[in-house]
């Protein structure tokens, strides 16, 4: 399957995040095209267009914004807001930042023609606080924006009024759950809310809200410049279009890979140049780190919403981290979980004490001390916690564990049983010596 860049097409330019250089490559003429039509006939096309939400869950992005309430016996209900969520946390995650960092302009004109569709007047970016480059090039391209007459009042003559606010958040991974990004973006303590009320009927300021990944937002400008067969012309049935993966940890040249929904990562790494010479694969995960990890024998599932969990995981933000045999597992895994623990924000028993306790026992397996009773016991609180917090980082933390111990439970034994790791120098037979019993 070949490459299809869109978002990432012209990266490579000198200074392609200028006005400049968007309008060159038909920027903003998506926008135009959005303004010659009714917001409903705006979401329905981008429903048409079958696009899904590229941060994780893969919700449709049309039918989100259909359920923002228009009118109440003829008036207007409360302000809409759109959010964009451009908290980028997950471990092995890096598709948003290259993308605002080299196109904003592709994010802002999105939000104009996304807010435009939910009828909002008020529209913010919520980026993460570390990324100072980032930051500045979405300031810059917002004031762009707003001299251009693309934000602000009477936009394109229109009569449709938008503010964009570019807000900074503080660094907690917990803000990248659309709910306690909204509490954090009011001036709390980012925490997940208990639904229902979803944000469509109470988000942001109890008002409607339509929250959205970046790639989401920033893919719109292209299907109202194009249109909807053209989108649907690559991917598959159910998950159709393009979208970026991000490939790292041991492969030849990592980076950013824009290719059709559907792909296969024996594909991605063809154009990678495939695991680091003289090495081959061992695990790899489908979506980031919070996704169920996949092996070797997965390298043709095909990397769409559909396929990968057929397969047992989740596609996720497609975050491919590529692990050769020279990691350990156990190790791996811990160095997650310990980030999960970490990153909990503690407003639910299941994830706040069983992430604690995870630590604790891949803790001692990882230094040899574990026992190989210790392996029923982290899949018993991975199970504790699986589905039962509220929010999806208890998933996260245990959806590695999960699948680690069922491919690699030998590894884990060879921990728990022989005193530590087998893949210590000192020690390079003890996993063979497992396997073999």
């Amino acid at each position: 399957m070949p490459l299809t860049p869109v978002l990432s097409s012209y990266w490579d330019e000198p200074e392609s995040w200028t006005l400049e250089t968007y309008r060159r490559h038909d920027g903003y003429a998506g926008l135009t095209a959005a303004m010659r039509m009714s917001p409903d006939e705006v979401i329905t096309l981008v429903k048409d267009a079958g696009l899904r939400g590229r941060g994780g869950a893969g919700f449709p992005t049309g039918m989100k914004w259909g359920f923002i309430p228009q009118e109440s016996n003829g008036a207007p209900v409360k302000p809409h807001y759109l959010v964009v969520n451009a908290d980028e946390s997950e471990p092995g995650t890096c598709k948003d930042m290259p993308l605002m960092l080299a196109t904003p302009h592709a994010l802002v004109e999105g939000v104009i023609i996304a807010a435009y569709a939910i009828r909002s007047s008020r529209a913010f970016i919520y980026v993460r606080g570390e990324v100072v480059s980032v930051l500045r090039r979405l300031h810059t391209a917002v004031a762009e924006a707003y001299a251009a007459g693309y934000l602000g009042r009477d936009i394109l003559g229109s009569g449709f009024d938008l503010d964009l606010v570019v807000h900074a958040g503080a660094g907690a991974y917990i803000c990248g759950e659309e709910t306690a990004l909204l509490d954090s973006l009011e001036g709390r303590r980012g925490q997940p809310r208990l639904r229902p009320p979803f944000p469509a009927v109470a988000g942001l300021y109890a008002c409607p809200t339509v929250v959205n990944n970046v790639e989401s937002i920033a893919s719109v400008p292209s299907i109202l410049r194009n249109g909807v067969d053209w989108f649907r012309s690559m991917g598959t049935e159910k998950s159709p279009g393009f979208t970026l993966y991000s490939l790292s940890g041991h492969v030849t040249r990592p980076g950013q890979y824009e290719a059709a929904l559907g792909v296969t990562l024996r594909e991605l790494l063809g154009y990678a140049g495939g695991v680091r010479a003289g090495h081959e694969l061992k695990f790899w995960t489908p979506g980031g780190s919070s996704t169920p990890i996949f092996t070797a024998e997965h390298l043709d599932v095909a990397l769409d919403y559909e396929g990968v969990g057929a397969a047992g995981s989740m596609l996720g933000t497609k975050a491919l981290q590529i692990f050769d045999e020279t990691t350990c597992v156990v190790r791996a895994v811990l160095r997650w979980t310990e980030f999960y623990a970490h990153e909990s924000c503690g407003k639910c028993t299941p994830c706040r004490e069983g992430t604690y306790w995870l630590v604790q026992i891949l803790r001692n397996i990882e230094a040899g001390s574990g026992q190989a009773e210790d392996l029923d016991r982290l899949l018993d609180i991975s199970e504790a916690i699986l589905g039962k917090s509220f929010c999806a980082l208890g998933d996260g933390a245990a959806s590695p564990i999960i699948s680690s111990l069922k491919y690699f439970r030998e590894e884990y034994l060879a921990h728990a049983t022989h005193g530590g790791c087998p893949f210590d120098p000192h020690r390079s037979t003890v996993f063979e010596e497992v396997v073999a019993q």
